[in-house]
């Protein structure tokens, strides 16, 4: 084999395992983006909740606090029963987008807007802080829709 002939078959190596590392990645990365949210997106979210002494964390909790009333109010009363379904806001009548993540992708990607959010409407819902128990039952609810 000449020098010619095993420079090129060297880079026909490289071009092949390039492409294959390439076809792998994005394999991966499309079935994650396919989830309707990976544990990843909300694990570190979960993950302080503990830290502050909440767990373990149940989709049934979540879907109880979800839909308690308290004096004629739940979560259920702005973003509907059916977390698929578009919500409205009780007092200025605007749209809601559906709360779940596998119809509203962007859902509970934020950890900051997750904490803005649970702030706003627990203490509208419940005049009180949720707990971190209460809001990791609810995540983990809702990231199963």
């Amino acid at each position: 084999m000449n020098r010619l002939t095993r420079h090129t078959n060297k880079k026909c190596l490289v071009v092949a395992i390039s492409t294959l590392l390439l076809t792998s990645v994005s394999a991966a990365n499309n079935k994650v983006q396919s989830l309707p949210l990976s544990a990843e997106r909300i694990g570190t979210q979960l993950q302080r909740y503990q830290a502050q002494g909440a767990g373990p964390f149940t989709a049934a909790a979540g879907q109880k606090l979800w839909l308690q009333d308290m004096d004629g109010r739940s979560c259920a009363s702005c973003h509907t029963a059916k977390v698929t379904d578009m919500g409205m806001h009780q007092n200025t009548r605007k749209p809601i987008d559906p709360m779940a993540p596998s119809i509203t992708a962007d859902r509970l990607t934020d950890s900051a807007k997750i904490e803005k959010w649970f702030s706003r409407n627990c203490n509208w819902t419940f005049k009180r802080d949720c707990t971190p128990q209460e809001k990791g039952d609810a995540l983990l609810w809702l990231s199963l829709q």
